[in-house]
């Protein structure tokens, strides 16, 4: 039987990254002892005072069709909590919610995008942005980033890539895989460039509340730029509330006025009871939201510390997020083949830079998404396995009769790799 072009079009290498994931959940399954660093998923319970506030909504029979926009009292409190950190002028008509960020990016580029636009996207870059650009039979137009840059978008590359085909700018700050946040003079560069040459922007700012070095920056408080720019947001990272999926874009009115005509088209809304724990998170500062980001933080240093030390890793430090990204090309190995060694052979499960686009080739993604204990361990065991590896091009190396030199070489990386 034929399937549509949009099949086609939402496979690819992005598709393909979770392969190594579905590997280690199957050798989990079959009792494998595997430390799965390999997915954004928070490893925190979501808050109690959330969880109660679900469960007293569905006891007072909030089970029924949603308003498709969100509720007036989440729109409320998302608009509030948006100026409260931007600075920018929004109201409850300028937010639409959907069932999570990813659904939000989705949305925004159906309305935003025709067939044959280009849309310029820092790259590394998420690995379904490609996908979702994809199915409205749009075109990425990739701008590389540079590790030694620490992973940042250079304003004069995006201008470089636009052409009359340029629609939109899809940016993530910070970003997911590298931890890369953008500083309001890059901001300010890049708004000039959306003004100038009329493009939207996307601004994908899921891991905002996630940042340890510098100051958020969201572009559409900038001059001129909140008329041409989508903001998503969601609480799956911040509250530990990924299964919930809670999302939302912050766009111009027309923007939201198109969003709800293609959630009434495959949504209708998300669930009263959701949106009402929702709602009580923004309108709450729960001290578990800043403890788990404290917890992320000492992660990030832990492994950033840990990894430091360790020949043939070098860890590249991250603003914010759940991630830190690992070169590993003094291994001999690619990423991938690094990340499949480590999980046969080491049972650490993390992800290949390729997955997100060939700046990270050379690099691995580890997800700080256990706690500092079982962090510190697959550590070692990252070091182990690097160890392994320089051991076996030393060996390969020398070539003395004796193996008198392969052999102290071989104890010194062993004792490094610990």
């Amino acid at each position: 039987m034929r399937y549509s072009a949009l099949t086609q079009r939402i496979a690819g290498d992005g598709a393909a990254a979770w392969q190594i994931h579905d590997r280690a959940l199957e050798l989990r399954a079959q009792g494998v002892d595997v430390l799965l660093l390999s997915i954004g998923d928070p490893d925190f319970d979501t808050p109690r005072p959330i969880v109660q506030a679900a469960i007293d909504s569905l006891l007072a029979g909030d089970t029924h069709y949603p308003e498709v926009r969100g509720s007036a009292g989440l729109r409320n409190s998302i608009a509030r909590r948006h100026r409260q950190r931007s600075g920018q002028v929004v109201e409850a008509e300028h937010v639409i919610v959907f069932p999570g960020a990813q659904c939000a990016v989705y949305s925004v580029v159906q309305c935003l995008l025709d067939p044959g636009d280009e849309v310029i996207v820092a790259e590394p870059m998420y690995v379904t942005y490609e996908g979702v650009i994809g199915a409205c039979a749009a075109t990425v137009v990739a701008v590389p980033v540079r590790p030694e840059n620490g992973f940042r978008v250079d304003p004069a590359d995006v201008a470089a890539r636009i052409t009359p085909k340029t629609r939109a700018i899809l940016l993530n700050s910070p970003n997911n895989p590298s931890g890369a946040s953008l500083s309001l003079p890059i901001w300010q560069a890049l708004a000039e460039l959306c003004i100038r040459h009329d493009l939207w922007l996307i601004s994908d700012e899921v891991y905002s509340d996630l940042l340890f070095e510098g100051e958020h920056i969201s572009p559409a408080s900038l001059p001129g730029m909140a008329e041409r720019t989508a903001t998503i947001n969601s609480l799956s990272k911040s509250h530990a509330m990924s299964g919930w999926r809670v999302g939302w874009v912050i766009g111009p009115k027309p923007m939201a006025d198109h969003l709800v005509n293609l959630s009434l088209s495959m949504l209708f809304g998300i669930p009263d009871f959701v949106q009402n724990a929702a709602q009580l998170a923004l309108d709450h500062d729960l001290p578990e939201v800043a403890s788990m980001r404290e917890e992320y933080r000492q992660r990030r240093d832990l492994v950033c510390s840990s990894l430091g030390q360790c020949p043939g890793l070098r860890p590249v430090r991250p603003d914010g997020g759940m991630f830190v990204m690992v070169d590993v090309r003094q291994t001999g190995l690619s990423a991938q083949h690094f990340a499949e060694r480590l999980l046969e052979g080491y049972g650490v499960s993390v992800l290949a830079g390729e997955a997100f686009g060939p700046s990270a080739a050379g690099y691995i993604r580890i997800g700080l998404v256990v706690d500092q204990t079982r962090l510190a361990d697959a550590c070692r065991r990252m070091a182990l396995c690097a160890a392994g590896l320089l051991i076996s091009q030393v060996t390969l190396a020398v070539t003395q009769p004796s193996g008198a030199v392969s052999r102290g070489c071989r104890s010194k990386l062993a004792r490094e790799g610990r």
